[in-house]
């Protein structure tokens, strides 16, 4: 019978194939409970490592994520914010819970849709509550080049917190180039109701004077100046049937080229950071309402919007940035042009739908008539033009003053 091996302090060798790799052995009873966990630590050694893993790809995707774009906190907890408020109707006490305080939002201002108003009103807020209001002096320039958009946040970012920035700019990715992204708000109208306003103002201005319709066109001759706005429409003259109808959706699909191409893919990208990165855009046939929830969402800029909106002297202001001389088309021209908007309509109506649902969370009920039925577009076909959009072409004044000088 073979004999057992001994080993220097007596009993039988723990090491009966050699010593372990990694140095002298240890105590026997250390040996014994280094033993028995092996099999434990092979497995823990595997899953451990397939942990890592799954934490790598899930950190990984965050921060995709976030470099693409994600949500501002302050959205983030908005919506847990709102998700813990129900009513049992249209009516109920706001809650009492405090909202988070962003320093940092943009009113990326859609043309003729009541900014000129709010403006003013910021004008009034900034000073009674202290915050930055940062402005422009570039009212016409939309789209940007990558290294005007990088420059622009910049310059954005580096104002004194809080602020709020406003500008008439489609929007703009603050992380894809390295920065926080602030809060967005906006506001909205009826498109073919904002292309009117528009189309008169270009031409007679408001009742601020009539001559400052002039700075805006000034080579537009008279005859194109008194234009009938039905035989424009009807005639397919290049200011009522181009691609530049496709205004607001590009406001907030974003600087993308894919943007300025009326169609589905800008429909859903602007559907999408209307979800992600705006706290409100709002209607301007319900402008009350637009400010009674600013003022609930952003107490910190907004605390008593509503009653300087109705004092007597700021509606006075107010209504100088009325255009004038605007008269209705016929009801063939609307509904050509319709069609031609129908891709904003649909946005116009997914808004509409959405801040209706925001106003019942918060027990305001709609002081509006039964919903008109979505206008049906007799000419399903891609919108046909003479005037392409080019990827250089950045000035919509400059567009406009181009036709009158043929």
């Amino acid at each position: 019978m073979k004999k057992k091996q001994q080993h220097p302090g007596g009993g039988a060798d723990p090491w009966p194939h050699g010593a372990p790799l990694g140095g002298a052995p240890l105590g026997l009873g250390n040996w014994k409970r280094r033993v028995s966990l092996l099999p434990f630590l092979r497995f823990s050694l595997r899953d451990y490592g397939f942990c890592m893993a799954t934490l790598l790809v899930f950190c990984l995707g965050s921060l995709f994520y976030q470099l693409s774009g994600g949500p501002p906190r302050f959205l983030l907890d908005l919506r847990q914010y709102l998700g813990n408020s129900t009513y049992l109707d249209d009516h109920g006490p706001p809650p009492s819970k405090v909202l988070p305080f962003p320093s940092q939002v943009v009113y990326n201002r859609v043309g003729k849709c009541g900014s000129r108003t709010v403006v003013l009103l910021l004008r009034i807020l900034s000073e009674k509550h202290g915050f930055n209001l940062v402005t422009s002096d570039i009212h016409n320039k939309t789209r940007l080049t990558k290294n005007e958009q990088m420059e622009l946040i910049k310059n954005i970012s580096t104002a004194e917190q809080p602020y709020l920035f406003t500008r008439h700019v489609h929007f703009l990715n603050f992380s894809r180039f390295g920065g926080d992204q602030p809060v967005y708000i906006n506001i909205i109208r009826d498109p073919v109701s904002r292309f009117l306003s528009n189309y008169f103002f270009r031409r007679f201005g408001d009742w601020r004077g009539e001559q400052n319709h002039m700075i805006r066109t000034p080579s537009m001759r008279q005859e194109e100046r008194y234009l009938d706005i039905n035989e424009c429409i009807l005639e397919n003259y290049p200011e009522c049937s181009n691609p530049r109808l496709f205004y607001i959706i590009p406001y907030f699909c974003g600087q993308h080229p894919r943007c300025r191409e009326p169609g589905e893919w800008a429909l859903e990208r602007a559907k999408l950071n209307v979800n992600e990165n705006f706290l409100l855009v709002g209607i301007l046939e319900e402008l009350e309402d637009v400010l009674l929830l600013l003022e609930r969402f952003l107490p910190h800029y907004f605390k008593g919007v509503l009653s300087i909106y109705k004092d007597p002297e700021h509606r006075k202001l107010g209504n100088m940035t009325v255009t004038v001389r605007k008269t209705v088309p016929s009801p063939e021209a609307v509904q050509i042009l319709y069609q031609r908007m129908r891709y904003e309509y649909e946005f116009y109506h997914y808004v509409k739908e959405q801040f209706h649902l925001l106003k019942r969370k918060f027990g305001l009920k709609s002081h509006v008539g039964k919903a008109p039925l979505r206008p049906r577009f007799f000419i399903p076909t891609p919108l046909e033009t003479e005037e392409p959009i080019g990827d250089e072409e950045q000035d919509d004044e400059k567009w406009l003053e181009d036709i009158y000088k043929r």
